[in-house]
């Protein structure tokens, strides 16, 4: 917590983008502290993707993972968009990484 405010870092896939700013929003105004995703690879901010080799977008890729993580290491716990049940394999290893260090993790939709 930061000044008594519960700190959450949005994770799931990019292509979610409109319940990611619902949810942000939605948390935000329960007076949570709300981390989001640095921009939308699968559903926007495609100019970043356009002219880079597949060397640079490997290494821009593994970056961005990383930050990821970190933002969760900041966190008192996640909270996962899960549209229709969907984790993909980055959100799953965010999953266990928040698991493996004490973390919170709540799901948009129910999880089986």
């Amino acid at each position: 917590m930061v000044g008594g405010y519960k700190v959450i870092t949005l994770c799931g896939s990019t292509r979610f983008k409109e319940e990611f700013m619902e949810t942000q929003k939605r948390l935000t105004l329960q007076g949570n502290i709300v981390i989001s995703v640095g921009l939308f690879g699968h559903s926007g901010d495609n100019e970043v993707w356009e002219n880079m080799d597949e060397g640079t977008q490997t290494k821009t890729k593994e970056m961005l993972d990383d930050i990821h993580k970190r933002k969760i290491d900041m966190s008192d716990g996640i909270y996962v968009i899960n549209v229709g049940g969907y984790i993909g394999s980055s959100t799953k290893s965010e999953i266990a990484y928040a698991l493996e260090h004490g973390k919170t993790v709540e799901y948009l939709e129910l999880v089986d």
